[in-house]
């Protein structure tokens, strides 16, 4: 890499909502797309669910729409909503011709096969388009094909961003945003890479808790470095803890998929008894914050460390051709699913919250855009609802795109900007300070900060997080960068922010759930963070 790189377009994340961008994108741009590890190490490849839209003829827009504002509890824009579900159905097309291999039924008579659709929780039809219980693979992996076949796009694999890259916009008197410092983790080395556009879809911020279901890399990035540089945050409290992770020893963040509750698994205590019809008049198909508290509650009723998920009284056909890949990791720990109830626990696995933008992607700093889990595009609300968050990939990564195309060739070239600079840091030999502040951040966030909160807890979270916050920029401003650095200075900066949003909220709402305040605020407010050197407002440039 050579730190005069200049690029049209520069995405920062590879899953889902980044290469749907790339791939949208005007072939006669030029486009530099960042991967934390490979093209296939992201939270979209491990997307085993699916993604919901309205294809069947019974159902309807206004159903889905009406299904994600009720699970969103009252926060969901409505505006967001629509625009999400109404271009539901052309990104899920444009998936089918990019070559994306959706379950099909068996076809009656001489007639052609329907797609298998599913049902979710808190979906009132079955509208979950699905590859088996590995959807995140098949669509991941048709959009690295074409992304690799594609001629204007750099890909640079096993590279971080470090922080962006800002400049005084001289013509609306606002900063703009024209590249971003990468690491290459291999070698070490901080190049500066310039664009007209930024698009950050670096994921959520998951890792900030001990238990995930979210591979390594999803530690806030894309969230902490737009804050740092002026963007509003919203919504950070609303942390979903998928309720079924896998319970074992040596199954590292491994997700038991929704749809298995969709299909008819049930919940029960370790001695057997299903439970979920006491928390909920849909049971299993309740929406997943319920369900997550449900699990979280009787665990701690019973001092149990996990519960458990049954589905050995379908057949095991069923079971096999359904769930493969759910059904061969959890024989590969010795349990068969067929047979014999799955041990879970609850596991933090999407944030809700995130960058503000609008309805192209837009975030407060002109030409940067964020799409996907690191923006809060007001989708879902105080609970995302299963299954809608690729769509949102989808549908605002489209609107991204599109945007660009069309300001690009308004958008003046990058000015000179100082390449990185490490003369004055050193190489470090304490990186036990990086593992033990990461260990303690994920500790006492899920200790205070998780399903259910107290003010108390969150206090104690935030006198914690005033400390490393010091201690870890500190570290930072002495010595080399590498990745375990920078995502722990990411991590704690969403943490704060996490802590201060869930400070705010003085009511128990979707994902957020404190005892301190059990009952609902009379109006449904979102809650945003805006920094002190706010990117929306005038600057003051010398024009001299």
């Amino acid at each position: 890499m050579k730190p005069t790189n200049l690029y049209d377009v520069l995405i920062i994340g590879s899953g889902a909502a980044g290469l749907t961008v790339a791939l949208q994108l005007d072939p006669s741009l030029r486009v530099a797309l960042i991967s934390k590890a490979t093209l296939q190490g992201g939270a979209s490849w491990l997307a085993q669910g699916g993604i919901a839209a309205v294809i069947d003829k019974d159902d309807s827009a206004e159903a889905h729409i009406a299904d994600t504002l009720a699970a969103g509890a009252g926060l969901c824009h409505e505006d967001a909503v629509r625009f999400v579900v109404e271009n539901g159905p052309g990104a899920v097309n444009w998936l089918i011709d990019s070559g994306v291999d959706f379950t099909k039924e068996e076809a009656e008579g001489n007639g052609e096969p329907n797609y298998h659709l599913t049902q979710e929780g808190g979906h009132s039809h079955r509208r979950i388009l699905h590859t088996a219980d590995a959807t995140g693979k098949e669509i991941t992996g048709t959009l690295v094909e074409r992304a690799l076949a594609a001629e204007n796009v750099q890909i640079f694999e096993h590279h971080c961003a470090v922080d962006l890259v800002t400049q005084a916009d001289k013509s609306s008197r606002k900063i703009r945003c024209t590249g971003a410092y990468i690491l290459d983790i291999n070698s070490g080395d901080v190049e500066l890479l310039q664009a007209k556009s930024v698009v950050l879809a670096s994921g959520g911020a998951s890792k900030t808790y001990l238990y995930t279901s979210n591979p390594d890399g999803a530690s806030g990035d894309g969230i902490a470095m737009a804050w740092r540089r002026g963007c509003r945050v919203g919504n950070l409290e609303f942390n979903q803890f998928h309720p079924t992770c896998l319970y074992h020893p040596k199954a590292k963040s491994f997700l038991i998929t929704e749809a298995l509750r969709g299909e008819g698994a049930i919940l029960k205590l370790p001695d057997g008894t299903p439970f979920m019809q006491h928390f909920h008049a849909d049971a299993e198909l309740a929406p997943r914050d319920v369900v997550a508290r449900a699990i979280d509650h009787e665990m701690k009723r019973l001092g149990s460390d996990c519960l458990y998920l049954d589905i050995s009284h379908k057949p095991a056909e069923f079971i096999i051709e359904h769930f493969p890949t759910v059904y061969k990791r959890c024989l590969d720990f010795g349990i068969d699913i067929t047979t014999t109830p799955i041990p879970i626990v609850p596991a933090a696995h999407y944030t809700c919250g995130g960058i503000v933008v609008n309805t192209k992607g837009q975030t407060d700093l002109r030409n940067l855009y964020a799409i996907g889990e690191s923006a809060f595009t007001g989708l879902h609300g105080a609970n995302r609802m299963a299954s809608n968050s690729l769509l949102e990939c989808l549908v605002y990564a489209q609107a991204a795109a599109s945007e660009i195309n069309q300001l690009n060739d308004k958008i003046p070239q990058p000015d000179f900007v100082r390449p990185w600079d490490e003369s004055q840091v050193e190489f470090s030999d304490e990186n036990v300070v990086i593992s033990h502040n990461w260990d303690e951040l994920r500790r006492f966030m899920w200790d205070y900060v998780g399903i259910v909160r107290t003010d108390k807890r969150l206090q104690r979270a935030q006198h914690r997080i005033n400390l490393l916050r010091k201690e870890i920029q500190e570290y930072y401003s002495n010595y080399k960068v590498g990745r375990d650095l920078l995502e722990l200075r990411n991590l704690v900066t969403v943490a704060e922010l996490i802590i201060s949003c869930a400070l705010q909220r003085k009511e128990s709402r979707g994902l957020h759930y404190t005892l301190d305040y059990p009952e609902l605020a009379p109006i449904a407010k979102d809650t945003i963070l805006v920094p002190i050197n706010f990117a929306g407002q005038d600057v003051i440039i010398n024009l001299d």
